[in-house]
């Protein structure tokens, strides 16, 4: 039994069908990408897990359990906590204050959460020296720290990560996939849309081919980069 899967999920805004059909499954400990264009539904995909928008077909499941049905907050206690495209911090708070809003669903108790505060310091070093500071004055590779950061507060068991390397100093790029990979090996599973394919490739177990709302290909990473149709289409290969 996958940990999370998706099996013949259709997804609509109004009346555009966004969503055709998608089937995804997520082992526990892996790492896995969609790959696809702008518009292909890969975000959709990730709104579509979280609640944000609710499939018409098709169901969602965690650990054999539909999710499918739950508002976001509830999909957040089970497990399932996403950092979004485009940061969103709460630009008005300080850092500190946007991690503690990543443990909001927890009822574990203060000292655990200080704990796990501490810990995403660990990762980010950058955001401890800006603890104080409000989210909206960091540079946006700070930013799309503390928004990982803010997702890893909930200690999900399946962390959705969509567009982190989006807008970034290749240098900054670089550290991020370090620390994905970090999150990784301490345990948490992670579903990664990334428009850098041959990064998240890099990194990932297995990837879904995305277009138009449709799977088309899923394979293992490395015959994913090795697939010459793949090289040409998202890895900027003639």
């Amino acid at each position: 039994m996958a940990l999370l899967e998706l099996t013949d999920v259709h997804t609509y805004y109004g009346a555009i069908h966004a969503l055709r059909g998608v089937s995804i499954s997520v082992e526990e400990g892996e790492i896995v990408t969609l790959i696809g264009s702008n518009g292909a539904g890969k975000s959709t995909t990730l709104r579509t897990i979280s609640g944000i928008l609710k499939p018409r077909e098709g169901t969602i499941t965690l650990e054999g359990k539909r999710i499918d049905q739950l508002r976001p907050h509830q999909i957040v206690e089970l497990g399932v906590s996403q950092s979004p495209e485009g940061r969103r911090v709460f630009a008005r708070m300080t850092v500190h204050e946007n991690l503690h809003m990543g443990a909001f669903s927890r009822r574990d108790g203060a000292v655990k959460i200080a704990a796990d505060a501490d810990h995403v310091y660990s990762l980010f070093p950058r955001l401890k020296e800006r603890s104080t500071q409000k989210a909206g004055t960091l540079s946006g590779g700070e930013q799309q720290m503390l928004a990982i950061g803010r997702a890893l507060m909930a200690k999900p068991r399946v962390l959705l990560l969509d567009e982190p390397s989006m807008g970034l100093a290749p240098i900054l790029v670089e550290q991020i996939f370090d620390i994905i990979k970090t999150i990784n090996s301490e345990g948490t599973t992670v579903l990664l849309v990334e428009q850098n394919a041959l990064m998240a490739l890099a990194i990932a177990n297995r990837g879904y081919i995305l277009q138009t709302g449709e799977i088309v290909l899923t394979e293992d990473a490395a015959s994913l980069s090795k697939n010459e149709a793949v090289r040409k289409a998202y890895l900027g290969e003639d």
